[in-house]
Order: structure tokens, then C-alpha cells, then sequence
């Protein structure tokens, strides 16, 4: 997970969970804990496929569902979910997710 400021500049990166071949269990708890301790302004949460294969599993989605509502709770933004691979895949770039607030303030300045 890296935790970046309100200009998507990195502040710190942390490894939340290593799973096993086929799962990582994760908690938004452990999430946004690293974040609220380095004042994050968003997260970006990053995991591979060992498989290679990077579209999102019905848990990756799931899991995005929810951190997003607790960012949202939290007031800590989730900016994207990164899936590595054989290449990657974005849940931003594939707009399967709400956008930032941060994302409509130049429209409506």
C-alpha cells in the first residue's frame, strides 16, 4: 500500500499482507492504520497475480468496494487498486471506481 499526499506524491509504502499461492487475506483496518500514521492524503493499494494474469477476482473488486467506503469514512481516499502481473491492471485506468474528490476540483474552481 503507498500512502501519498494531496499531489500523489509518495510518503511511505507498506507491506500490509503476504499471502499464500492463491490469497492474501487483507483488512481495511491494517490499511488505513499505515495511512492515518503517516497523514496520508490518499492510498494506492498495490498487489501482484502470481499467475500473471491481471484481471481483478470477484475479492479484488470486493475488497476495492470496501476500502473505498472506508476512505471515504476516514476522509483518506482510495486513488487506485494496481494489479501486477504479466502487465498490470488498473481499477482507475478502467474507471471500476468512483473518481477522487480531488479529481472535480479543477472543474468546479
Amino acid at each position: 500500500m503507498l500512502s501519498v499526499d494531496n499531489r500523489q506524491r509518495p510518503l511511505a509504502m507498506e507491506i500490509v499482507s503476504i499471502g499464500t499461492v492463491d490469497m492474501a487475506p487483507v483488512n481495511p483496518r491494517e490499511i488505513f492504520k499505515h495511512a492515518i500514521l503517516v497523514s496520508a492524503a490518499n492510498i494506492i493499494v498495490i498487489h501482484n497475480h502470481t499467475s500473471g494474469d491481471c484481471t481483478p477476482s470477484l475479492p479484488d473488486v470486493e475488497l476495492t468496494e470496501r476500502l473505498i467506503k472506508a476512505g471515504e469514512i476516514l476522509g483518506i481516499p482510495v486513488a487506485d487498486h494496481v494489479i501486477v502481473g504479466d502487465g498490470y491492471f488498473s481499477f482507475r485506468e478502467e474507471d471500476m471506481r468512483p473518481k477522487c474528490e480531488e479529481d472535480f476540483l479543477y472543474i468546479a474552481s
